[in-house]
């Protein structure tokens, strides 16, 4: 694959990314924080400039910096994804009333996410 290509696909890549998750900041079912990490990835390959504007960011610039330093999340970061996974899941398992297969497949994912999340180290402030 071509620099420039490779370039281009990551740009289109980081911009999808960065659209959903903004959709995420206005509809509360949709996770913000996992999108805008895929989207600085993507940037960092593609445009320092971009990159460099969502580390900056004042709402989310430092979960991304930190996802990026050290790979962790503050404890209070994961209690708010937690709340979102479990109200979004419930009101999608909900809708799903008398389809016991996919409210099962539903319960899965959402055990499978907070498992994840969960595993992710945790932020330890340095004093």
């Amino acid at each position: 694959m071509t620099e420039h290509l490779k370039r281009t696909i990551f740009l289109a890549l980081g911009g999808l990314f960065f659209i959903i998750g903004l959709i995420g900041v206005l509809v509360p079912i949709l996770p913000t924080t996992p999108f805008m990490i895929l989207s600085a990835a993507c940037f960092a390959e593609s445009s320092p400039r971009f990159h460099k504007l969502l580390l900056n960011n004042r709402w989310f610039g430092e979960d991304l910096r930190r996802w990026e330093r050290n790979k962790t999340m503050k404890r209070e970061t994961k209690k708010r994804a937690t709340v979102v996974i479990v109200v979004s899941f419930i009101l999608s398992i909900s809708l799903l009333w008398g389809k016991t297969v996919w409210q099962l497949v539903l319960v899965c994912i959402a055990l499978l996410l907070l498992y994840f999340l969960w595993r992710i180290a945790e932020h330890v402030p340095q004093e």
